[in-house]
């Protein structure tokens, strides 16, 4: 009876023991395998698109320095002492308007100096006239020689030279006196004013008066090297550079802030020569600047539109780098994906690359997730909308009809 009690407990014992490893066997069959409920099956979704073939505009963009349509250093002619200061820095000025007053007593002294010289002279004038007027009569009635008449004449021929002269010295001096009035040469707008009243000036001072800027147009000076000048050249139709320039589209400006001027500008010239310093030729674009916005010395950055009548593009996000080159994966019929590698432009349009070559019309690629791809894999392509993907590009600009952004 004993031995029997004792069985039964130890059967007990061994059937608790092995109760968990059995549950946890059930459990674990119970768990969804491969092709189980709860599984990932079959390939992955990624997102695909169509390259985009069609036309395009490209944006060259430079750095740029503005300069006015004129920067005039007011200067003075001769010496003096500032006496007045008509305007104030940063002033909107017109022609004509008067600017600073020099003091130099000399001048005015000249003027009266040259003033009493016209008068003497047009005395002798005068006397010398009333000595021919006497002796002609007395010639005719042959009292005294016409020598005497010959000699009277030259005398009042050389009064009337020196009345001449004594006349120009006035104007001279007078010009002198009107040196030290300086007026505005131009419609602008003042620049600093490092002297103040009571200062001494010279013709030949180190600094400027002042500086007046004309802005009302505004020049854009700009540089390429001898690479973008030939990408840059290469990409407008015409034979010669001015047929170039003037074929080409009218450029933007991005200023300092970031935005953008509304004004649109034109590329009138280039110099004749590259630098032999920075290898570089330098292009200049004029802007009308009615408001006065742009200040001579800005900088801001040029954006020049190149239109392209058949350009392949892509997302940045498709493409991924190999060993130092650029690959995509493109989606075969068979819904496989290929890495392909590809050509790149250096310029961009937005977001998006410039294939040069590596793909065709037609062909679809992954748009996303490429980090997770591998070659030969079998995806599931989830088509994107071509027209949000690829508008952030600025393909659809003036011109370019939006329906043909995909094929």
């Amino acid at each position: 009876m004993k031995t029997s009690t004792s069985l039964k407990i130890n059967n007990l014992f061994l059937a608790l023991l092995i109760a968990p490893i059995f549950l946890a066997g059930c459990n674990k069959a119970r768990k969804p395998g491969p092709g189980g409920p709860g599984a990932q099956t079959g390939p992955m979704s990624y997102k695909t698109s169509a390259v985009y073939t069609g036309p395009a505009i490209m944006y060259f963009s430079f750095p740029a320095t503005i300069q006015g349509e004129q920067d005039i250093e007011i200067r003075p002619k001769v010496d003096g002492f500032i006496e007045k200061i008509y305007v104030d820095e940063g002033a909107v000025v017109h022609k004509g308007q008067p600017l600073f007053k020099l003091k130099n007593p000399q001048y005015e002294a000249a003027v009266r100096s040259a003033a009493a010289a016209v008068d003497i002279a047009q005395a002798d004038v005068m006397t010398a006239d009333m000595n021919v007027e006497k002796v002609k009569p007395l010639v005719e009635k042959n009292i005294i020689s016409e020598y005497e008449l010959k000699s009277d004449e030259f005398t009042l021929q050389s009064k009337k030279a020196s009345l001449a002269s004594a006349k120009a010295d006035l104007l001279n001096a007078q010009v002198n006196v009107g040196y030290t009035f300086l007026a505005s040469p131009a419609d602008g707008v003042i620049s600093t004013i490092p002297y103040k009243v009571g200062t001494l000036i010279t013709s030949t001072s180190a600094s400027p008066l002042t500086t007046v800027y004309n802005t009302k147009n505004v020049v854009a000076y700009f540089s390429l090297n001898e690479k973008q000048m030939f990408d840059f050249l290469r990409a407008v139709k015409g034979n010669t550079l001015k047929d170039k320039l003037a074929s080409r589209e009218d450029v933007s400006l991005v200023l300092a802030d970031g935005s953008e001027y509304p004004v649109k500008g034109r590329i009138v010239t280039a110099s004749g020569q590259v630098s032999a310093g920075t290898g570089s030729i330098t292009f200049r674009a004029n802007f009308s600047n009615p408001n006065g916005l742009i200040r001579s010395g800005n900088s801001a950055t040029i954006k020049v539109p190149i239109k392209l009548d058949t350009a392949i593009l892509i997302p940045q996000s498709a493409v991924y780098d190999l060993q130092g080159k650029k690959f995509v994966y493109t989606v075969t019929p068979q819904d496989s994906i290929v890495n392909t590698p590809v050509q790149l432009s250096e310029n961009t349009i937005g977001n998006l690359f410039i294939v040069q070559s590596g793909l065709k019309a037609g062909d679809r690629i992954v748009v996303e997730g490429t980090s997770s791809l591998k070659p030969g894999l079998v995806i599931k392509p989830v088509q994107v909308n071509s027209d949000s993907l690829y508008a952030e590009g600025e393909i659809h600009t003036a011109g370019i009809d939006k329906k043909k952004t995909h094929q």
